[in-house]
């Protein structure tokens, strides 16, 4: 006798599947606004979230996500310089211009995102894509 393997199951699970489902647009703009606004109150560590697991869920999240990520790391670079030239007085203006930038540019990039439209981020270095 011969062993038989059962048939795969039809119709499946669809929450089983290890392939992430797509978003609706509505929930990729939603997504995307809330990584642009988590940017602003929480640095780079919600755009870091937000790209490692929205990464693969649509292009226009991922756009925003890589954007959000890099122009936060930029901006965490600003902070530590800040902090090291603190002591000669120039680091508490360079502190105050990085925060001004993260949030004038955060929302800027939420509003664009509210909109449907990419947004990329000036004085921003690419560290992801």
């Amino acid at each position: 006798m011969t062993e038989q393997t059962p048939p795969p199951p039809v119709g499946g699970n669809p929450y089983s599947s290890s392939v992430p489902q797509p978003m609706s647009p509505a929930d990729e703009k939603l997504w995307s606004i809330l990584v642009h606004i988590g940017g602003i109150v929480f640095g780079f560590i919600a755009p870091l979230i937000g790209y490692l697991v929205l990464k693969d869920r649509g292009p226009f999240v991922r756009e925003h996500s890589a954007a959000a990520l890099n122009f936060q790391l930029t901006m965490l670079i600003g902070y530590v310089i800040g902090a090291v030239t603190f002591i000669f007085l120039i680091g508490i203006f360079i502190l105050m211009a990085v925060w001004v930038l993260t949030v004038v540019f955060g929302i800027l990039a939420a509003v664009a995102a509210n909109q449907g439209r990419y947004y990329t981020y000036p004085l921003s270095i690419k560290f992801v894509s």
